[in-house]
């Protein structure tokens, strides 16, 4: 056979499984997102998307953003997008953001399902996937639509495409690498750790010519920045800022105390002690084979170290990609046994911890079904909190505004049009005047809260001079016209 009958043949191949590839995603992603739903059954905005939402507002009418008021959250610069274009859709905005929230989480069980078939079969994968799919931080960070979610599902993408690409040489084109580098600078507009992934990529594929579209995402960020918020370094330094206004931790000295802990709330006991022991049957009997996976795991874990140093805030849900990958090394202490050959001493052996780490999985699941029943819990109080919001918010009868803290404010902001700048949290000034919204409750005061260090100087309560309006099962309206 000549080299370009080779090359057609090739090309026919990658076409199809490419074909397959999709096929299997249009499946997986939907069934991933309804088994999300079935879980939790209630989704909604958080606080940082919601401003997103309506920074995507103001970039689509040529609006100047009050992107530096007290506590407004990290700018990302697709979510921005994704808002911009979302607002086209008018009240449709919030539901069909829910909507691709729930999405981004069947993505996330797709991708990881697909790694794990990839190097360690599709039982494997599987396993994978359901373990990520039922953690709680991952839950509970994709029902309120979180960045980081989408995020970690770009990255895996990335090297679900690198690790297509690397297995199929007769196929590839000369060069190459073009569709992880996209995929992660997709990423790189959500979460900066992709900047690194994206150089450390280069690096690993020796090729220069790929460098300035690893460099395009932090070059768009800080265009971003500069046109909504006139300061190309706003994200950096901002973030930096309220992780001191809300004393998160930071710096790379914390690190080695807080990764592991952080990690093990997300995998929880069973999925750390899969994660070990598949990692390290990998290293020991696979480690050719499962290279790329091997070095995604350890770039990750570095470019969340090199943010910590640069005084970026250490949270659990910047450990969500270290997580997932850990996922696929999980599906591999249970399965990976079954791409050993027949006759290799110790494919018996990886198949008996596998059956272990079941039983342990097992043994902790009741514990398990009842973090997701109290998460399925809390997340239908909070959505019933912000529908009460959205209720009342119609009722508002003069500005300013005042709410008990700063996690109403994006939401009410988002329902009455009222600039974000007009409405005050009450912990930092206490209103003379204007409409002021109080929790009707203990529950919604615990339940409504942006963040546990949120700097409390004033307990909320209505303002002397304030007289009640109107009222349902969750917010008080006050006002003083």
């Amino acid at each position: 056979m000549t080299a370009v009958q080779r090359s057609g043949h090739g090309s026919v191949e990658s076409r199809g499984a490419t074909s397959r590839l999709g096929v299997r995603a249009a499946i997986g992603i939907p069934v991933g997102a309804l088994v999300a739903w079935l879980l939790i059954g209630a989704g909604f905005l958080n606080y940082d998307t919601a401003y997103s939402l309506l920074w995507g507002q103001d970039a689509l009418h040529l609006r100047a953003s009050d992107m530096s008021l007290t506590l407004s959250p990290t700018p990302h610069p697709l979510a921005t997008v994704t808002g911009a274009l979302l607002s086209l859709l008018g009240d449709g905005a919030q539901p069909a953001w829910v909507v691709l929230a729930f999405l981004a989480l069947g993505a996330l069980a797709w991708l990881t399902y697909e790694l794990g078939a990839h190097w360690f079969g599709p039982a494997a994968g599987l396993v994978a996937a359901v373990v990520i799919l039922t953690r709680i931080p991952v839950l509970s960070f994709g029902v309120r639509a979180y960045v980081d979610i989408p995020y970690v599902a770009l990255v895996l993408g990335a090297i679900l495409a690198e690790a297509r690409r690397a297995g199929a040489p007769a196929a590839r084109p000369r060069g190459g690498g073009t569709l992880p580098l996209v995929l992660l600078a997709l990423a790189g507009l959500l979460r900066p750790e992709a900047w690194l992934i994206s150089l450390a990529y280069v690096a690993w594929r020796r090729d220069l010519r790929l460098l300035p579209l690893a460099l395009s995402a932090p070059f768009l960020w800080a265009l971003h920045d500069l046109v909504l918020a006139g300061n190309p370094l706003h994200s950096f330094t901002y973030t930096s800022d309220n992780a001191d206004t809300l004393r998160r931790i930071t710096g790379l000295d914390d690190v080695p105390l807080t990764v592991p802990r952080r990690i093990g709330e997300i995998l929880r006991e069973p999925g750390l002690f899969g994660a070990v022991a598949g990692g390290l049957l990998v290293l020991a009997f696979m480690r050719r084979r499962a290279a790329l996976l091997l070095a995604a795991g350890v770039v990750s874990l570095g470019a969340f170290c090199a943010l910590a140093a640069a005084g970026l805030p250490i949270l659990g849900r910047y450990l969500l990609l270290p997580a997932a990958i850990l996922a696929v090394f999980c599906g591999a202490g249970v399965f990976g046994w079954t791409r050993l050959p027949a006759d290799h001493p110790w494919r018996t052996r990886w198949a008996a911890i596998g059956a272990l780490i079941l039983v342990v999985f097992a043994v902790f699941a009741p514990g398990q079904a009842k973090r997701v029943s109290d998460l399925r819990r809390s997340m239908h109080t909070q959505a019933e909190i912000l529908a009460d919001l959205h209720a009342i918010s119609d009722e508002i009868p003069c500005e300013p505004v005042a709410v008990p803290n700063h996690r109403p404010i994006p939401h009410v902001a988002l329902w009455t049009g009222i600039r974000p700048r007009d409405i005050a949290s009450a912990q930092l000034s206490q209103p003379t005047s204007g409409a002021y919204l109080d929790p009707a409750s203990e529950r919604v005061l615990r339940n409504f809260t942006l963040d546990p260090r949120d700097p409390k100087r004033l307990t909320a309560a209505v303002p002397p001079g304030f007289r009640r309006v109107t009222a349902n099962r969750s917010w008080v309206l006050y006002a003083r016209c």
